[in-house]
């Protein structure tokens, strides 16, 4: 492992973005398209207006960015705790608390061991939500199995002294095994119900494609649980035979992100598509997203989906796509105080587009698209927001950074 590297200066690590504060480049126009690359699939066309390509937003106010700590290995996930400071996760198996100015802590003990080859290792993190009374965090991961390995979620108590976790307990995990390395998830989200919702992914390889259509796997899937893994006795197929009662929705490829919206108490999805596929859905209980039959994009090797169309009857439409994609990671909904004009917007880390895309809602609906920290110039993979309403990404990377963007 790299030696962690803290933040020495913030005089020589605040980065302020020249070309338009906000990270990106002025729009051509007002209004116009921050997209203006070609499309992938020029001959598919959108569903309903907007549906992509939404026009051009400017913030404003001057942002400025800080990298508070370096030398993190590939993190993936991030979670605020009530104190300020930060649980990261690393996909090798750490996770870590890291403080606001910088100081990494030794890898939190009694985690189960993870399978980190490929897409798989240590993933999400998130706090219960009675985390004050109960210290209760929960994290997904790859799990280790014989002949393979699968996406499970467990939970364990924070020690008061942040150094270890106990009486850990898996309270989900893939009823399949498969020996692959792509295509997890995983991201978690607390309703306002107080269920736990898990985002799966189809396992890529396009003999495991079908399994995103099928009620007996989850693969592919969202998933709603009670925080101690049992079933809500309302979720969607509870009953129906040959169904696995915790699955919420289907039809998904591989969703690494999921955001529940305040004041509607909507779940959101973002998944990773082929070739100008990528997608963000409203979930609806009992729903199919309609992959691998329904998608827009083509393959990676730049070929047609094979049997592939753009909508059917019975599939939802993505509220939004990008073709080219940004490879999509977690996301979060943005109420701070710091950014006004930004509330109630999703923020959303983009991988492969190195970006953080703002994205404005109407009613559903996406009206308007921001790029950000651009300029970072690093694979952004999950995205916070801080109780004085600063955002806080993580880049996965061999030598990975917490940073920080805040006004000027």
């Amino acid at each position: 492992m790299k030696p962690i590297i803290l933040a020495a200066s913030a005089s020589l690590l605040v980065l302020a973005a020249a070309c338009g504060a906000n990270g990106q480049d002025a729009p051509a126009a007002p209004g116009a398209p921050v997209e203006t690359r070609p499309p992938n699939n020029p001959d598919q066309r959108p569903a309903f207006e907007g549906q992509t390509r939404a026009p051009g937003l400017r913030t404003e106010v001057g942002l400025e960015h800080a990298v508070v700590a370096s030398g993190l290995v590939h993190p993936w996930g991030l979670a605020a705790l009530p104190d300020g400071r930060w649980l990261v996760t690393e996909k090798p198996g750490r996770m870590r608390v890291i403080g606001t100015s910088g100081q990494i802590g030794a890898p939190i003990a009694g985690l189960p061991e993870v399978a980190a080859r490929g897409q798989g290792g240590l993933l999400d993190v998130i706090l219960s939500p009675n985390f004050a009374q109960d210290r209760l965090i929960y994290w997904s991961y790859a799990q280790p199995r014989d002949g393979g390995n699968g996406t499970a979620v467990a939970r364990g108590r924070l020690s008061s002294d942040m150094g270890r976790v106990e009486n850990v307990q898996v309270v989900f995990q893939v009823q399949d095994t498969y020996d692959g390395d792509k295509h997890f998830g995983s991201s978690l989200a607390f309703g306002p119900d107080g269920k736990l919702y898990i985002t799966i992914g189809e396992r890529s390889d396009k003999p495991m494609r079908p399994s995103a259509q099928s009620l007996a796997s989850h693969h592919g899937k969202t998933i709603r649980i009670n925080a101690d893994g049992t079933v809500p006795s309302d979720n969607p197929f509870v009953g129906r035979e040959g169904a696995l009662p915790q699955i919420w929705s289907l039809g998904h490829r591989n969703p690494q992100g999921v955001a529940v919206q305040p004041g509607t108490g909507a779940v959101w999805t973002i998944e990773h598509g082929t070739r100008g596929g990528d997608e963000l859905n409203l979930e609806k209980p009992g729903a199919n997203y309609g992959w691998p039959g329904v998608a827009y994009g083509i393959e990676y090797n730049g070929q047609a989906i094979p049997d592939v169309v753009t909508a059917r009857e019975g599939t939802e439409q993505p509220v939004y796509y990008w073709d080219p994609v940004i490879a999509p990671g977690g996301m979060t909904f943005y109420e701070g105080a710091m950014f006004p004009g930004w509330r109630g917007n999703l923020l959303i880390a983009g991988l492969g587009g190195k970006q953080l895309a703002r994205l404005a809602l109407q009613d559903q609906r996406v009206v308007g698209e921001e790029r950000l920290l651009t300029d970072l110039n690093a694979r952004i993979r999950d995205v916070a927001v801080a109780a004085d309403g600063a955002v806080w990404v993580v880049t996965d990377e061999e030598d990975g950074k917490l940073v920080r963007l805040s006004k000027k």
